[in-house]
């Protein structure tokens, strides 16, 4: 079987050179599935593993602005839709200057599989730009997401492609290619997600991705009768998702240690209180600081610089904030002080070699495209009060969010239980996996 799947990769590497990122993705789904693929004759005539790697549509486009200067700028703007077997494209938006072809076919290769997990009705796609809204003004903001949907209003809309916010992708740039795409395309729709509340958007969909990762902890710690309550939590990353992972966190009783952005981690041993985060919200939120000057706030914490959080004993590791974070050192240093669960709050942010870490030591390891699915999960139910023109209370939202991912946690555990033990990376991969490529099937060569 290796060396089948060490041909299929040369094949993937092949057509898609230098696209690093795309091939760790798409080898870390392969190793899970192939033996699916080798006992079923029909996946094996549909060529579907080759129809599976394969974008169904890519979009590249120029995005020219002007600074508040008066000079002309040019960033570049991508639109990969992945796979639409299951529902329209759901791609979530990344502006950020390492956005690139290759990361854009990986996040949009991941997206498939994490949608088919959520049991709604969407498809896979990611979009973005190497445009950097760091240190830019509201109107700089405004311009170059009005030039961005001047072209991308054409390829997307709420029965072909939805949008939604990733990294660099918030509250302040979904207002402006909503906006934008409203006077284009002259209809107020569901186009788009992470929308303010008053004008179509869903309660709790900021908080969606960080609760969603501690729901799946709390559920995989529970098969071997643990709980987070009195856990010391390891978090990298200080936006979005660890914001409200430390909010959940607090419920469960747990106690976070750390929180990192690109200059360090600070370390709180104290734990981040309620009174902390307010501060941390503030600072990255508001003031988009930087995480170094908690310490100063709180000077019994202190700043690792240029270092990540996991050289710090913790029972549980959330990686927050991007991939490829957590590399083989890494990974045995967690291990060797005491990590006992590792639920991914990024896309991929463990390297292949830090992954085999943690199954050969059989700890609790929730792949990305499960443990994070909160926050498309969230994505979906706001299409879908978009769609019957209500609002759901803050509860509801939270419940159904619970019970998804309660329901993938148990999907995985269905696919991925071996001798008794959990692979949810084998679980995740294979129950996605055979949902999208039976639809493929049904659908016919297209």
């Amino acid at each position: 079987m290796s060396v089948a799947i060490d041909q299929f990769m040369s094949y993937v590497k092949g057509r898609n050179p230098g696209e690093n990122e795309f091939h760790q993705a798409v080898e870390e789904v392969v190793e899970s599935i192939y033996s699916v693929i080798e006992t079923s004759p029909r996946y094996r005539s549909g060529k579907i593993l080759e129809r599976i790697v394969e974008p169904e549509r890519v979009v590249i486009f120029r995005v020219p602005w002007m600074d508040d200067d008066g000079e002309v700028r040019v960033n570049r703007g991508y639109l990969v839709e992945m796979n639409s077997a299951l529902g329209p494209f759901k791609s979530g938006l990344r502006f950020h200057p390492s956005v690139n072809l290759g990361i854009l076919k990986f996040l949009a290769f991941e997206q498939t599989f994490k949608n088919s997990l959520t049991t709604l009705p969407m498809g896979g796609g990611k979009g973005g730009s190497d445009f950097d809204p760091k240190g830019k003004s509201d109107a700089e903001v405004m311009r170059f997401c009005q030039s961005f949907m001047a072209e991308l209003y054409r390829h997307v809309g709420p029965n072909t492609d939805v949008l939604g916010g990733d990294i660099g992708v918030g509250g302040r740039e979904i207002g402006f290619l909503f906006g934008m795409y409203k006077k284009l395309a002259n209809e107020f729709t569901g186009m788009i997600t992470g929308k303010g509340f008053n004008w179509g958007g869903s309660l709790i969909r900021p908080e969606s991705t960080g609760y969603g990762v501690v729901y799946f902890a709390s559920e995989m710690l529970a098969t071997r009768k643990e709980s987070l309550a009195g856990k010391r939590v390891l978090i990298s990353g200080s936006g979005n998702v660890a914001q409200f992972a430390v909010e959940k966190l607090h419920e469960y009783g747990a106690t976070v240690v750390t929180l990192s952005d690109s200059g360090g981690t600070i370390v709180d041993e104290d734990g981040i209180d309620r009174d902390k985060l307010d501060y941390v919200m503030d600072l990255k939120n508001n003031r988009r600081g930087r995480i170094r000057e908690y310490v100063q706030q709180y000077p019994q914490a202190r700043f690792l610089e240029n270092a990540r959080p996991w050289m710090v004993p913790g029972e549980v590791a959330l990686p927050c904030a991007t991939e490829n974070e957590i590399n083989e050192d890494e990974a045995q240093s967690l291990l060797d002080n005491g990590c006992i669960c590792v639920a991914e709050g990024a896309n991929m942010p463990c390297e292949p070699a830090a992954v085999e870490r943690f199954l050969n030591a059989e700890i609790l390891y929730g792949p990305g495209k499960a443990a994070n699915a909160g926050g498309v999960a969230v994505s979906g139910l706001e299409m879908t009060q978009n769609s019957m023109r209500l609002s759901w209370t803050q509860q509801e939202v939270d419940k159904r969010l619970k019970m998804i991912m309660r329901e993938i946690h148990s999907t995985c555990v269905k696919y991925g239980s071996h001798d008794g033990f959990i692979n949810y990376l084998d679980g995740a991969n294979v129950a996605g996996f055979i949902k999208v490529a039976d639809a493929m099937l049904d659908q016919g060569l297209v």
